[in-house]
């Protein structure tokens, strides 16, 4: 009734209109008619771009965890090297070396596709642990982060990158 006193004759107020009303007709009809080609491409294009840079950042994560491993192996075999001597007051310089280590060792070191440990041990020279490589396929990053490591590991690379040393006793 309060309505009808402030209305004309014949005129009543439009009803309100939702808000948002227009953006949601138009995004009925944008529903409707799909993507376009050039939407499409783009975002294909995006994919593309993230998946590559996820290959390379993994890639190289992969080279350094594979090297980092490799040295870890290294570093507990001479400490089971060194083990060994404490309690023999001498070196391993016989058959399976790296089988007499075993009661020294918490886990056999293993760096499956990539090469084999040995220790190359002698009465009169220094003692090593070696790594050899034993795939071919081996990626360069694998030995371009062993020689980041070379230093502060105390490695000996061959020049050929097939043997890494280090170093156990004078």
């Amino acid at each position: 009734m309060m309505l009808e006193s402030f209305c004309f004759k014949g005129f009543h107020p439009a009803p309100r209109k939702r808000e948002g009303y227009r953006m949601k007709q138009w995004l009925k009809k944008r529903k409707a008619r799909g993507f376009t080609l050039v939407e499409l491409l783009i975002v294909i294009v995006i994919i593309g771009i993230l998946a590559g840079s996820l290959l390379l950042v993994m890639g190289s994560g992969t080279d350094k965890a594979n090297a980092t491993k490799v040295v870890s192996d290294m570093r507990t075999l001479k400490a089971a090297m060194l083990m060994y001597y404490a309690d023999n007051n001498t070196f391993v310089v016989s058959g399976d070396k790296i089988k007499e280590l075993e009661t020294y060792l918490d886990r056999e070191p293993a760096a499956p596709g990539l090469g084999d440990y040995s220790l190359e041990t002698t009465e009169a020279e220094p003692v090593y642990i070696v790594f050899t490589k034993k795939d071919e396929n081996i990626s360069d990053g694998f030995w371009k982060r062993l020689k980041e490591m070379k230093e502060s590991a105390g490695l000996i690379i061959s020049g050929d990158e097939n043997i890494v040393r280090m170093k156990v006793s004078n």
